[in-house]
């Protein structure tokens, strides 16, 4: 399996912006639809947002991410990244990397995630 590995986390006011960076190593991000996901404390892992192998196709978890957040993949990187404006102090969680687990398993094993914290 693949590795991935998350970067560009940090602590932030409410209404900043940080862009989260996800590189992979072992297979190609290109063969596979992508998303973000994150897991806040005492919460389960869900889905932020994805993007199709091509790029064509991008969906959002909630409509408040979907005006604020934008996924973006450069394949020929190998990297995937997430623009996130207008943070909240609910978006504060620890944010991941994966292959779109609505087309199948999880391609890559989980890297060790990076960490979002917005501060009211």
């Amino acid at each position: 399996q693949g590795q991935l590995d998350e970067s560009g986390g940090g602590l932030v006011q409410a209404g900043g912006s940080l862009r989260l960076s996800c590189a992979a190593s072992g297979r190609n991000i290109s063969d596979y639809n992508m998303a973000w996901y994150r897991q806040a404390p005492g919460k389960e892992r869900e889905i932020v947002a994805s993007i199709s192998w091509s790029g064509a196709n991008i969906n959002y978890a909630t409509y408040s991410v979907k005006h604020r957040f934008t996924i973006i993949r450069d394949n020929d990187k190998n990297t995937l990244y997430l623009q996130m404006n207008s943070l909240e102090p609910e978006d504060t969680a620890m944010y991941y990397c994966n292959s779109d687990h609505h087309s199948g398993p999880f391609y890559f094993n989980w890297g060790p995630g990076t960490q979002v914290t917005v501060s009211s």
